[in-house]
């Protein structure tokens, strides 16, 4: 006899995932602060990153002692963000193939990214995907705690219908493996922005979404 199986569902983080737009987002951060008088630093950002765009600009803001106008200097980046990546974002390998793997499954996707619904929408119509690939999108403005707390992947759970057990989180930050693993789910870490022992705590491990194991699909 088969054995039943568990997976039910895919919550895909988006940055370093899909696509990398990390670089981009990051430099619009430094470009919008520079418009406001004041020289930071890319790594400046590192310790922010996946955490969502408040706190990934209002974290540098509060280390550099930069006053900080957050609905203000987010729109700008964002104008700026959305110039800086037409037709220069393109998906990390792998993910059509991994997305179609899913769909052939019959799994529920969901999109539980911390990013703001405005860059989710220009990121996706840059890379091709149309939204509706994803059976629910929640971004980090749709939750109060953002990673690691793990809310992020169990609203997304919450929306599909599925028990965090029966859902697989793909992540590549070391605040998301632990907001998949504290929500309950299995992990899948890709080392597109952080170590491989950073992301330890990760069920599986791969470099991207082309050389994940069969397994992270297998259960």
């Amino acid at each position: 006899m088969g054995r039943m199986r568990k997976l039910q569902a895919v919550l895909f983080d988006m940055d370093g995932v899909l696509l990398d737009s990390e670089v981009f987002i990051c430099k619009a951060g430094v470009e919008m602060f520079r418009e406001k008088g004041y020289d930071v630093h890319p790594d400046d950002f590192k310790e922010f990153t996946g955490m969502g765009e408040n706190r990934y600009l209002g974290g540098v803001a509060e280390k550099n002692r930069i006053p900080f106008e957050l609905d203000q200097d987010k729109s700008r980046t964002y104008e700026i963000y959305r110039d800086m990546v037409r037709g220069r974002l393109s998906l990390l390998p792998g993910v059509r193939d991994f997305l179609d793997r899913c769909r052939e499954r019959g799994l529920q996707l969901a999109l539980a990214s911390s990013a703001d619904r405005i860059k989710i929408d220009i990121n996706l119509y840059e890379t091709g995907i149309a939204p509706d690939t994803f059976h629910t999108i929640v971004c980090g403005l749709d939750i109060e705690h953002k990673k690691p707390a793990p809310d992020i992947f169990l609203k997304a759970a919450s929306n599909l219908g599925v028990p965090p057990a029966n859902c697989l989180v793909v992540e590549d930050a070391i605040s998301g493996v632990t907001a998949g693993k504290d929500a309950g789910c299995r992990v899948l870490a890709l080392t597109t922005s952080f170590r491989r022992e950073q992301l330890s705590r990760a069920d599986w491990i791969a470099p991207n979404l082309a050389r994940a194991k069969p397994a992270v699909l297998d259960w």
